[in-house]
């Protein structure tokens, strides 16, 4: 066999091998048939229970101890020495008001306390003279060498410096009590914060002329912030029903559960709070009753006049609550895929209301203790399909 004819062969079953290779590839890289299988859904059977439900309200915050700042004396604001938002303690200074005014009124009313002491020194010196001649002439008169006389002038004498005495302390106690009250005045030119709190708007600047009528800031005491919001009656009617002491209300705040407040932005605040306060009076224009809720504040995140929700939490017996993916939204409509005994599913509309757990909802409406639903899967049914539970799908695999 020459080379030839070998490298002629050997091409042959190349070409051979070729096809055969090309036409395995297409058998094995053809279409696969899709088979046919079942969705699997969960479902459960609706049952009553007990659930709690946080109660949203609006509310508003406030320091328990807001103190309005003013001077209580008149002249110019020299230096402050706090910034809005500033937390402060209790006697810090805060303004200081011009005290050269207040200054000599002290030095003056010291000036007129020094005088009226020495008049009393004066008229106690002549009074312990006249009656020393009173005195002397009330011997000499027992002896018949005065006459009555001479007595009874030396008596009015010493009666008028006793009255001249009396008129000195008198004196002298008022110009102690003006020396009291320029000292006074001068210590209300600094200042100081009668709460530990937080520094509110500052509505002056240095060098004002300011007076007692002038508002000079607000410190927010926030070591205990209160929550105020309002509370429609019939959500407390138990608490505030007709013929209830001031004393069932306090039983009935006391037995209520801690409060939460959520800030605007969804934060939760993480210290729980108390009612500690509820109006006995509903207000005839909105039906409620105005309620407030204190909260401590150690860390300061909380100040006067920022908005939120409080959540009060409410028991409620014997209700039918479903997972919130068992409920399919249609437009206006809210359905459960409620399993009949053919294991196919059909819709039933329902009425539901939040429990506030963002899990859960409460169905008021449309179904009963013992109806079997769907759970996960609700969304892909279809009404009459056939309903897989997950125990048959297993068995059938």
């Amino acid at each position: 066999m020459n080379k030839h004819f070998l490298s002629k062969k050997i091409h042959r079953v190349g070409v051979w091998c070729a096809l055969a290779f090309s036409t395995v590839s297409v058998i094995a890289c053809g279409p696969e048939i899709p088979q046919e299988t079942e969705t699997s859904f969960e479902t459960m059977t609706v049952e009553k229970k007990d659930v709690e439900i946080p109660v949203k309200f609006s509310a508003k915050m406030r320091g328990q101890n807001d103190v309005v700042i003013s001077p209580q004396v008149s002249g110019q604001l020299l230096k402050i020495l706090v910034t809005e938002g500033q937390q402060v303690s209790r006697g810090q200074t805060l303004f200081v008001i011009d005290s050269r005014n207040a200054q000599h009124e002290v030095q003056s009313a010291q000036a007129n306390l020094q005088a009226a002491q020495a008049n009393l020194q004066a008229a106690q010196a002549q009074a312990n003279s006249a009656k020393l001649e009173y005195d002397s002439n009330k011997n000499l008169y027992d002896k018949k060498i005065v006459s009555k006389y001479t007595l009874d002038n030396s008596l009015n004498a010493y009666r008028q410096a006793q009255a001249a005495v009396a008129q000195a302390q008198a004196a002298v106690a008022q110009a102690q009590a003006a020396v009291s009250h320029a000292r006074v005045n001068l210590g209300f030119c600094t200042i100081t914060s009668p709460v530990s709190g937080m520094v509110g708007e500052i509505s002056v600047t240095a060098g004002d002329q300011v007076n007692p009528m002038t508002q000079l800031t607000v410190v927010s005491g926030n070591q205990r912030m209160e929550a105020l919001f309002s509370v429609p009656e019939a959500i407390l009617e138990e608490g505030v029903s007709s013929g209830a002491t001031q004393s069932d209300i306090e039983k009935y705040i006391a037995e209520l559960p801690d409060v939460t407040f959520v800030m605007k932005n969804g934060t939760e605040y993480p210290h729980k709070g108390r009612i500690t306060s509820l109006t006995g009076v509903v207000d005839a224009a909105t039906g409620s009753l105005s309620c407030i809720a204190t909260f401590p504040n150690p860390d300061g995140h909380l100040y006067s006049g920022i908005q939120g929700t409080v959540l009060l939490p409410f028991s409620q017996s014997n209700a039918m609550v479903i997972p919130q993916t068992a409920v399919v939204r249609l437009q206006d409509k809210s359905l459960v895929y409620k399993v009949k005994s053919d294991s196919t599913a059909t819709a039933v509309a329902v009425t539901t209301t939040e429990v506030g757990n963002g899990k859960e909802v409460i169905v008021t409406a449309g179904l009963n203790v013992g109806d079997r639903i769907v759970t996960v899967g609700a969304n892909n049914l279809q009404e009459g399909q056939r309903v897989l539970f997950p125990a048959k799908a297993q068995k059938e695999k």
